[in-house]
């Protein structure tokens, strides 16, 4: 008989009990040459004594802890054990600046804050202005003053789990997003959610015991824990692959017997372009079990996959769609075998269904664009603490995705254009408006519009207009001097000078700056 769980962090106890001594995580650390390995016991293990820990200091049911950490087998063990103390863990993207950090603070209003020791200055900065927080969790050897040692925290704490009463229904996670504003939005998720994730995953991907998840993405995000997901419940081991390159991700393959990697576009590129010049070759690894390979978070160009094929003939390649509100990614897939389709996001996920439908929430006839909903167990509980936002993408159980979409002949849906004023650029989101904001700042300009162009590797890239004041002049270099304080990923990579155009209502006018510049060549390129 099937084992019935009743929140996620039930199935981790299952896999220690049926596989105390296997493997359970193993870490890589290509640049220091480490690796580090944990077993379901001991994983299942730690996870309680975190959890242990955490309720000695007063967490409890429905808290919410801030989870401010690098990919890393702690990561993991932190996740779970927040969740084992009935708490919504809050994971947070780690590049974050302290003034992120505190915003997410402030709607998530946390107990506790669990950071890695090398993001102890953007804590220190803003702690005096968490007034919720009551202690803080520091993982690594250096533990400021102020302070707990995560390490020393498991250490005195016992391994037993603390069987607080949690339902499906339960809330278990804020994932903070955002939308067209720019600023986060909670995502509330439930366990429901989390089940959703792992089930459809698993019959997507049909992981079994004897797979190996070769895992590179930044954990805080839906899709890379999501897709992980899938080996999650099945006791099958995963790999945190800490640092990106070809070679890495090749010997992380060959050498821990990788079965399922997940990778973004320029990666695949990358090892590619490495075969292609013959800096590396397939020959020199073990690649034969290699039987998976998907992509997700940015359009695919059909001819990189032609081209991997070349290489691996063999091997099934999947495309993943999903946002957060649906527990990241599923919702919609290619479906192993649809390479024929590659350019389209795919079919309804497992126990998903669809509808495109026009500005009234009408389904639209077929091939008509609109915009694309979804419903299934993934569609998170709501916007949390925003009512407003969620009754406009919540509606009679369907999710508006804020994508524009059309379905083929053949029922497969293709995406046509974004609703949500978004760039996703190497997988990552950038708002417009944030970049926007930035340049504002500078006395010189006097309007300003960031788009996103196509780009080969990236999917996308940000390139912004720029109207300069009357009399000021300003060059390409001096631009992107001046945008060294935004993280890189939001850095504008092609600066056009020009007119910001704008509608009666003054909003600017995207689509047409997008057609206008989409081809021009002669912008500068950051290299």
């Amino acid at each position: 008989m099937a084992e019935v769980f009743t929140h996620i962090g039930e199935i981790l106890a299952r896999n220690a009990r049926m596989y105390p001594d296997d493997v359970a995580l193993i870490e890589r650390i290509p640049a220091e040459k480490k690796r580090f390995e944990i077993t379901w016991k001991q994983f299942d293990d730690q996870a309680n004594q975190f959890s242990n820990a955490l309720a000695k200091m007063g967490v409890k049911k429905g808290d919410k802890v801030v989870h401010f950490m690098n990919n890393s087998m702690q990561w993991l063990v932190a996740y779970f054990g927040i969740i084992r103390t009935g708490a919504w863990v809050v994971p947070l993207n780690f590049r974050f600046t302290a003034e992120d950090v505190k915003y997410c603070s402030d709607v998530a209003q946390p107990k506790v804050v669990v950071f890695d020791e090398e993001f102890t200055d953007r804590i220190e900065a803003i702690k005096d202005q968490l007034p919720t927080v009551k202690n803080y969790i520091c993982v690594g050897a250096k533990t400021p003053a102020f302070a707990e040692s995560y390490e020393k925290l498991l250490a005195g704490a016992p391994a037993t789990n603390l069987n607080v009463t949690l339902l499906p229904t339960d809330e278990c996670g804020l994932y903070f997003t955002s939308g067209t504003t720019g600023q986060p939005k909670p995502i509330l998720l439930t366990h429901n959610n989390m089940f959703c994730a792992c089930v459809t995953e698993n019959m997507h991907h049909k992981q079994t015991k004897k797979d190996c998840f070769i895992l590179i993405p930044p954990l805080y995000h839906t899709g890379a824990k999501m897709h992980w997901f899938g080996s999650f419940i099945v006791a099958s081991k995963a790999v945190i692959l800490k640092g990106v390159s070809p070679e890495w991700t090749l010997e992380a393959v060959s050498e821990e017997g990788g079965t399922i990697v997940w990778l973004l576009v320029p990666w695949a590129q990358d090892i590619l372009l490495k075969f292609d010049k013959g800096d590396l070759k397939p020959s020199n690894y073990k690649l034969d079990q290699w039987r998976l390979m998907h992509i997700g978070a940015q359009p695919v160009p059909p001819a990189l996959i032609k081209h991997w094929k070349e290489y691996f003939p063999t091997m099934d390649y999947d495309t993943n769609f999903g946002l957060s509100e649906s527990t990241g990614p599923g919702c919609v897939h290619l479906g192993l075998g649809n390479e024929h389709k590659i350019g389209a996001i795919g079919i309804p996920g497992f126990n998903w269904e669809f509808k495109i439908v026009d500005e009234n929430g009408v389904t639209v006839k077929a091939g008509d664009p609109g915009e694309l909903v979804v419903r299934g167990n993934g569609v998170m509980r709501e916007y949390y603490n925003n009512p407003e936002a969620t009754k406009k993408s919540l509606i009679d159980g369907w999710l508006f995705t804020g994508d524009m979409a059309r379905v083929d002949e053949d029922g497969f849906i293709w995406l046509v254009d974004r609703k949500k004023d978004i760039i996703i650029t190497g997988g990552e989101n950038v708002f417009p408006v944030e970049v926007e904001d930035f340049l504002y700042t500078n006395t010189k300009i006097k309007d300003a519009a960031a788009i996103g162009l196509p780009d080969e590797r990236l999917g996308e890239i940000v390139a912004v207009v720029i109207e300069l004041k009357p009399g000021e002049t300003m060059t390409d270099e001096e631009v992107i001097k001046f945008c060294d304080p935004l993280p890189r990923y939001k850095r504008p990579r092609k600066i056009f000078f020009g007119d910001v155009p704008r509608n009666p209502t003054g909003k600017i006018e995207k689509p047409k700056l997008r057609k206008q510049y989409s081809g021009m060549e002669e912008a500068f390129k950051i290299k």
